[in-house]
């Protein structure tokens, strides 16, 4: 009885490779990872639910007179996880390879104005006794918000390779454009952001403080695009 529990095998084995899409030489490079000739380097691009009943959105069929109601607004995929306070089984952005690391600092400007690129520089070592490969991820989050926002959402991502014991450092850039909401055109809240990072929705040990200033400019791109 209940809700299905999805991998129910999941805690009994070592690990889990999803190969997604592969092709003429898949079967090889699955070799290759399997015996650790190489790394798994992916990063899941979707959530992955414990049970059925945790999926924030499971009934896709139209009522009796044609209509499905898109009822949970901007809070789709991760959003949605967060929103309920859902812990899944395996979150958005996670993924594993053969070494370990930290993330030891990140650093970026105080404040920004609208339609500006702040710089973030992150600190990562690979504590590991291998080479291997660490996404950086950075999420945007604006508690108190005059608008319906999600907990925190996606602003920036980068890959980074580091040798065994190595301390390397990645730049990214997080326009302010995705701190914009969309109101007949796209309008900037000036105020305070954090800007959390880590390597998954959910795993995010360093925080930077942001204050977007007033608004500048005008961003009134009327294409609807994200």
């Amino acid at each position: 009885s209940g809700s299905p529990v999805l991998l129910p095998w999941r805690h009994e084995v070592a690990g889990i490779l999803i190969g997604y899409f592969g092709g003429q030489e898949f079967g090889t490079a699955l070799a290759d990872i399997l015996v650790g000739e190489a790394e798994p380097g992916g990063r899941l691009p979707t959530t992955w639910p414990a049970t059925q009943e945790d999926v924030p959105v499971i009934n896709t069929t139209p009522d009796a007179d044609g209509k499905l109601e898109y009822t949970e607004g901007i809070h789709i995929g991760y959003r949605a996880w967060l929103k309920a306070g859902v812990t899944p089984a395996y979150e958005f952005g996670h993924g594993l390879g053969y070494t370990h690391w930290t993330l030891d600092s990140a650093e970026a400007p105080g404040t920004a104005v609208p339609g500006a690129v702040v710089p973030l520089t992150v600190t990562l070592s690979n504590t590991g006794d291998r080479p291997g490969k660490q996404v950086v991820q950075v999420y945007a989050e604006r508690p108190g918000s005059v608008v319906d926002r999600p907990v925190r959402w996606l602003v920036a991502s980068a890959p980074v390779w580091a040798g065994p014991g190595e301390t390397v450092t990645a730049t990214l850039n997080v326009p302010t454009r995705l701190l914009a909401y969309w109101d007949n055109g796209w309008s900037y809240e000036p105020g305070d952001y954090r800007l959390r990072i880590g390597t998954s929705v959910n795993e995010l040990p360093l925080e930077t403080a942001l204050t977007l200033t007033e608004e500048t400019q005008t961003d009134s791109n009327q294409d609807g695009a994200a």
